[in-house]
């Protein structure tokens, strides 16, 4: 006897074309999710902890003591930071105003720091007390911000993000 041939077309197929794509674009979409860290968890490095920690007090002190150098070696040249007015800096624009003391800060108490890691990069949020003044308006109160770091080459931490939004105090409901 001979060996049969068969042949199936799309439409003769107990999957129907559509169907096929939809699986097909699921299935993508599951496999695809972890490398774009859509559910990725945090990852715990010990020793990247204590270097994030380490770069957040030079942070401080760069910032208190008006030390460009210091934050110069913080920052990475695409760094871009966003004041709690909502005003864009550049790394020219955060060493620029350092350097001519039009921004100063005489107090930044730091609490509820967390550092997460995911990849190379660390994501570390806290609360400030802060004072001091911009271009001779005080600045003082309690604000929380967001700033990232990231990994490069060299495995040195650079800052590539900052926000900070002031905190407000909730209105007691009637």
């Amino acid at each position: 006897m001979p060996d049969r041939v068969i042949e199936h077309s799309a439409s003769s197929h107990p999957m129907p074309a559509l169907g096929l794509k939809v699986v097909s674009v699921l299935l993508i979409a599951f496999c695809a999710g972890p490398v774009y860290g859509g559910g990725q968890k945090p990852q715990k490095h010990p020793d990247w902890h204590r270097q994030i920690d380490q770069l957040e007090i030079q942070w401080r002190n760069a910032i208190l003591t008006s030390d460009t150098a210091a934050m110069s070696s913080l920052l990475a040249e695409d760094y871009t930071g966003i004041t709690p007015d909502g005003t864009l800096q550049t790394k020219d624009d955060t060493l620029a105003n350092l350097r001519s003391g039009r921004i100063h800060f005489s107090v930044i108490d730091v609490s509820d720091c967390k550092i997460r890691f995911y990849g190379g990069t660390a994501v570390v949020t806290s609360s400030a007390e802060v004072n001091g003044t911009n271009a001779d308006e005080p600045i003082s109160g309690n604000f929380r911000y967001t700033r990232v770091y990231v990994r490069n080459e060299q495995g040195k931490w650079k800052i590539v993000s900052f926000e900070a939004s002031p905190i407000r105090q909730r209105r007691a409901m009637n």
